[in-house]
């Protein structure tokens, strides 16, 4: 039989007490390294369901699966009957205590090896309930089992109790000896044990089969009788089957109530042993958010990565495993972390893949689009591709072009504001110079031109539309402060507002106007409630009163 049939058998309890085999090969574990000869423990099925005994076989067993199988021998009244125990597999010890490690055991410290491994002391105690016939068989090998501390690896000191043998080797050997010694007739087990090298301690059964046979009566149970005994192996193992089975064998026991009452607790929490065996895990913060976050990039909400794993996680956990086919429990068995984290790998490259594919097509159509505008360099088509992509692949380039442009606007700009002055200079005459002043109200020399006026007529003469724009900014009460961020920041914008001194000369009132006139207002080189909006959407400038 293999594990499927192990826990129906095992929870049976027949009648008469038979002869019982448990076989278990543990070869292949998670992370530590495997042993080879293990398997060898189960080829002893058939030679021994030959000499009448009832075998159940398990390879490759987790530690929940191994305290199903024990918690159901504890119910077979064995007494009267023969048992043989063989476990083959990783073994760790420390503070006095030995544990035979299920599969999944991963960096097993002293604090997590109860949880990912069964107590070699209560296998023993359960041997003993048939005493005289009873020989459990240790086996394993020289192989790398990483541990952490307090542990080291192999088999350590064991209190053997009254009426079992305790016999440990070379896994191979070990299978070896349960498939070809054991179920030999006409040897006593010291006869078969003084041709091994194996370490044997506990009772020696001096005749055939491992059993007394002289007449004399084969030691008892430890305890006052067989209830404290199974009570006992059934506390060690504490599994509901256990417990029931101990209810079913002692309805009426001594311990019955503590069972009843066992049972309750457990079943209070359906997920005990899911949640028992998560924690044995011992994950630590920074694996709960990795699982965090492939269950959110697997398409299911934890509610925050964390590293807590609080009900939206719980839940988010219980959604993938239905969806995937596991018990929902809510609670992650290390396969099952495995498993999320593949796919959790497959789902980044493909996002990966999917983002890679969105910036080539973004790439192209950048592409596209400066071919369609900017490339042939006029400045409608720059503007257009800027307005579109102002972080685009060709904006610095765009940039550059458009201030090639600038500046030459600028030059020309210059050049027919000096022009347009040596003319109204050349006319020397105040309407020469309103001339000026109306075709160049914020040109380089309209501070010149008015003060010509001025001189000419021996008062001063109104600019069309300054003396409104002078009310305007005097209107706004500018403190010297005010004045010398405004010009500071009127050279940051490249417009040469002269000295940043707080006092508005030719230069400012030019570098006013120009900045009114690249803004679309009205270019009079004094500042109003518009421009100082203007001015101030820059981000740099904060007026104080």
């Amino acid at each position: 039989m293999r594990l499927t049939a192990l826990i129906l058998c095992l929870l049976a309890t027949p009648v008469l007490a038979e002869d019982r085999a448990l076989l278990i090969g543990n070869q292949t574990y998670s992370t530590a390294a495997r042993i080879s000869g293990a398997t060898a423990a189960l080829d002893a099925e058939t030679p021994l369901q030959t000499a009448g005994f009832r075998v159940i076989t398990g390879a490759d067993m987790t530690t929940a699966a191994l305290r199903t199988a024990l918690s159901g021998l504890i119910a077979e009244p064995l007494e009267d009957g023969r048992l043989v125990i063989v476990l083959s597999g990783h073994f760790a010890t420390g503070a006095g205590q030995t544990w035979f490690l299920g599969t999944e055991a991963d960096t097993v410290d002293l604090a997590t090896a109860g949880a990912q491994g069964i107590d070699l002391q209560s296998i023993l105690t359960i041997a003993a309930r048939a005493p005289g016939g009873a020989v459990v068989l240790l086996g394993t090998e020289d192989r790398r089992l990483p541990l952490g501390p307090g542990l080291t690896p192999g088999i350590g000191a064991l209190t053997v109790p009254q009426g079992v043998t305790l016999v440990q080797g070379d896994a191979y050997d070990i299978g070896d000896f349960a498939a070809t010694a054991l179920p030999e007739r006409g040897r006593s087990l010291a006869a078969m044990l003084a041709d091994t090298d194996f370490q044997a301690s506990g009772f020696l059964a001096p005749l055939i089969a491992f059993r007394a046979g002289d007449g004399t009566t084969p030691p008892r149970p430890i305890g006052p009788d067989g209830d404290d005994t199974l009570w006992q192996a059934t506390q060690l193992i504490g599994t509901v089957d256990g417990y029931q089975a101990y209810l079913r064998r002692y309805p009426a026991g001594r311990h019955a109530a503590a069972a009843t009452s066992e049972i309750a607790r457990i079943q209070s929490e359906p997920q005990l042993e899911a949640r028992l065996a998560e924690e044995a895990l011992g994950l630590t913060r920074a694996a709960r958010r990795d699982i965090q976050q492939g269950l959110a990039i697997t398409g299911f909400d934890p509610k925050g990565i964390d590293g807590v794993f609080g009900a939206g996680s719980r839940t988010a956990i219980t959604d993938w495993q239905r969806r995937y086919g596991h018990a929902p429990s809510g609670y992650l068995t290390r396969e099952q972390i495995v498993q999320l984290s593949a796919q959790a790998d497959r789902r980044r490259a493909e996002l990966e893949a999917e983002a890679a594919a969105q910036r080539a097509t973004a790439a192209a159509e950048d592409r596209a689009y400066w071919d369609q505008t900017g490339k042939a360099g006029d400045e409608a088509g720059l503007r257009a591709y800027l307005r579109r992509y102002p972080e685009g692949a060709f904006a610095d380039l765009a940039n550059q072009r458009i201030k090639v442009i600038d500046d030459a606007r600028a030059a020309e700009a210059a050049a027919a504001d000096r022009a347009a002055w040596d003319t109204a200079r050349a006319g020397n005459t105040a309407a020469s110079y309103t001339q000026y002043l109306t075709d160049h109200p914020t040109g380089g020399f309209a501070d010149q031109a008015r003060a010509r006026i001025a001189a000419l007529n021996g008062t001063e003469v109104p600019v069309p539309g300054a003396q409104a724009a002078q009310s305007a900014e005097l209107a706004l009460q500018l403190s010297p402060v005010a004045r010398t961020l405004i010009e500071g920041r009127l050279a940051s914008l490249g417009l040469n507002p002269g000295t940043v001194d707080g006092r508005f000369d030719a230069a400012t009132r030019r570098a006013i106007g120009a900045f009114q006139d690249s803004r679309d207002l009205p270019a009079t080189g004094f500042l109003d409630n518009p421009s100082m909006v203007a001015l101030m959407s820059g981000g740099v400038l904060d007026l104080p009163n």
